[in-house]
C-alpha cells in the first residue's frame, strides 16, 4: 500500500474509532474518498444491542446541501435520521432527525419543498417535521391529483395520507389493505407511489413462497382517480412507480410512467402511455430479490436531464424519458451488480448512489455513499440475466406472450418445453426497432417430452422478443443471456 492511502486508511480509522461527540448534531470535517466511496460518512447504529438493518432510504440535492435520509427495520434502533451533506463532503446529522424507517422523497415544485422522511425542507435549507408521520413506516411521497398544496404519504403498511405543506395538517385518505383486499396472512409492503395522467399509483411488493408456488397473490399495482373504488391492475407484487411530473393526461409525449414488478417467471415493466397501460418483461441479473423484504429497493429515478437510470434484479438500465408511437424502445441494460442501491441522485456532477449495506448478522450495522460519473457504471460489470416468459404455465394457442428483452445482451438462448402428447409448434418473432412491428424469426418444433434449447446467431439482437404456441398447454420459454 502506497504511504498516502495508508495515511488515508490510517486517518478514518482513527476518526470511526474516536469516541462520539456530546453533541450528535456537530459538522464532521471532510475525510478520504478511497475508489469512490467517502469513507468518513456513515450511517451506522449502535455496534452492541442492535437489531436492525441501518441503510440510506433516500437521497435528494436541495438548498445547496445533499440530503440523506436513514433507515432502520421496523423503526428500530436510535440516533441516525436526516443528513446534511455539504460540497466538500463535511456532514452532520441535522437536529430536526428522526429516527425511523423512511425510503421516500420528493421535489414538490409548486410549493418549492423538498419532502424527505417526515421532514419539509424550504429553499434555504429550513427543515420541519410532519409530526402526525413520525411514527410510521413512509416508503413514496407523490403529488396530489387536486389539491396543489398537498402531497399524499403513503406508509409500508398500506396507509395513505394527505399532508398540507404548509401547515404540516395531515389526514389518512385510505388504508389499501381493505381497499385493494391484500388476502389474509400477507405480510403488507407497500413500497412505490406516484401521480401522473389523473391517477395516483400504488405498488405494494409483497412476495415469499407462497406467492412463487402460485398459492397466493398478495402483490399489487393499483390506480385511483381520487374518487370511487380503486382499480386493481395487477396481483403480482410491484416495488417502483415513477415518472414525470406532470399531471395531465398524455402531456409531454404520453407522460410516461413505469411501473416496475415480477413473478416466478421474471420480472415485469408496466408502462403507461397516454392513458394505456403496456406490459414487458425483462431478464433477472440475480435471484437475490426473490422475497418482500430483498426486492424493496430496486428504483427508477431522473438522474440527468431527461435521462432516466433503472435498477431491476441486479441490473443498471438506460431507460428513456419519453415514449413515441405508444410504444417502448431505448431501453438499454447497462451493467450488472451486486450492490443494494435503495437510491440515486447526480449531485455536484457526481452520481450518489446509496446504500444499505450490512446488518446485525455481519457486525455494526452501517451504509456509506459511492460517488462517481454515472459511466462508471459501466466498469461494475457486464449485463447478463435470464428469464421467462412462461414458466411451466397455460398458454393459449395464437395468443403471443409478453415482449421480453433482447438488446444489449452479447449470446443468447432460448429454452422451450410443453406437457403435451404431441409436437408443439412455438413460433417466436422479434420486434427489431421497437416499434411495435413484430417479423417472424423461425418456429420451433417441440417433441414430447423433450426440452429444446435454441442459441441465437453471435451478435443477433432485437429490441423485444416473444413467443406464439401453436396449440394450447402448459409451456416454459425461458431465455438465458451471457
Amino acid at each position: 500500500m502506497g504511504f498516502l492511502a495508508a495515511a488515508l486508511v490510517s486517518a478514518c480509522l482513527n476518526a470511526v474509532t474516536q469516541e462520539e461527540p456530546e453533541d450528535p448534531h456537530r459538522w464532521h470535517p471532510p475525510g478520504p474518498v478511497i475508489e469512490h466511496v467517502p469513507l468518513h460518512f456513515a450511517v451506522r447504529a449502535d455496534g452492541a444491542g442492535s437489531d436492525s438493518e441501518t441503510g440510506i432510504g433516500a437521497l435528494i440535492p436541495w438548498a445547496n446541501r445533499l440530503w440523506a435520509v436513514g433507515y432502520v427495520a421496523h423503526i428500530r434502533g436510535s440516533g441516525i435520521g436526516l443528513y446534511e451533506i455539504r460540497d466538500d463532503l463535511s456532514w452532520r446529522l441535522h437536529p430536526e432527525s428522526v429516527t425511523g424507517t423512511f425510503a421516500n422523497r420528493l421535489v414538490h415544485w409548486r410549493s418549492k419543498h423538498v419532502v424527505i422522511g417526515p421532514h419539509v425542507i424550504d429553499p434555504k435549507g429550513k427543515v420541519r417535521t410532519i409530526e402526525p408521520l413520525r411514527k410510521h413506516r413512509i416508503t413514496a411521497t407523490a403529488n396530489h391529483l387536486t389539491d396543489p398544496d398537498q402531497v399524499y404519504m403513503l406508509t409500508m403498511e398500506g396507509l395513505l395520507f394527505e399532508t398540507h405543506l404548509g401547515t404540516l395538517e395531515t389526514t389518512q385518505v385510505a388504508n389499501l389493505v381493505t381497499e385493494l383486499a391484500l388476502p389474509k396472512g400477507t405480510y403488507v409492503h407497500f413500497k412505490g407511489m406516484h401521480t401522473a395522467q389523473g391517477r395516483v399509483i400504488v405498488a405494494n411488493n409483497s412476495y415469499d413462497e407462497k406467492e412463487y408456488l402460485k398459492q397466493r397473490k398478495s402483490g399489487r399495482l393499483a390506480e385511483w382517480t381520487g374518487k370511487g373504488p380503486w382499480t386493481v391492475l395487477e396481483e403480482n407484487p410491484f416495488v417502483e412507480v415513477a415518472g414525470k411530473q406532470n399531471l395531465g393526461a398524455g402531456k409531454t409525449y404520453g407522460n410516461t410512467v413505469y411501473a416496475l414488478g415480477w413473478d416466478h417467471a421474471s420480472p415485469i415493466l408496466r408502462v403507461l402511455i397516454g392513458g394505456q397501460w403496456k406490459r414487458y418483461r425483462l431478464p433477472r441479473g440475480s435471484h437475490s430479490f426473490d422475497h418482500t423484504w430483498n426486492t424493496e429497493w430496486m428504483r427508477i429515478r431522473e438522474v440527468q436531464t431527461e435521462r432516466y437510470l433503472m435498477d431491476s434484479f441486479g441490473l443498471f438500465y438506460d431507460l428513456p424519458a419519453l415514449t413515441y408511437g405508444g410504444h417502448l424502445w431505448g431501453v438499454r441494460p447497462i451493467a450488472s451488480h451486486v450492490r443494494i442501491v435503495p437510491d440515486f441522485v447526480f449531485w455536484r456532477g457526481l452520481l450518489v448512489l446509496g446504500g444499505d449495506q450490512t446488518d446485525n448478522a455481519v457486525g455494526q450495522p452501517q451504509s456509506g455513499l459511492w460517488l462517481g460519473g454515472i459511466d462508471d457504471l459501466n466498469t461494475f460489470g457486464e449485463p447478463t440475466g435470464w428469464g421467462a416468459v412462461w414458466r411451466e404455465d397455460p398458454v393459449v394457442a395464437g395468443v403471443p406472450s409478453d415482449p421480453f428483452l433482447m438488446t444489449g445482451f452479447d449470446k443468447k438462448g432460448l429454452h422451450l418445453w410443453h406437457d403435451q402428447q404431441e409436437r408443439v409448434p412455438f413460433h417466436v418473432e422479434v420486434d427489431i426497432l421497437g416499434d411495435g412491428h413484430w417479423r417472424h424469426y423461425q418456429t420451433f418444433q417441440v417433441a414430447k417430452g423433450q426440452t429444446m434449447f435454441h442459441a441465437f446467431p453471435e451478435a443477433y439482437g432485437a429490441h423485444w422478443v416473444r413467443v406464439i404456441p401453436g396449440k394450447s398447454c402448459k409451456a416454459t420459454a425461458h431465455f438465458v443471456y451471457q
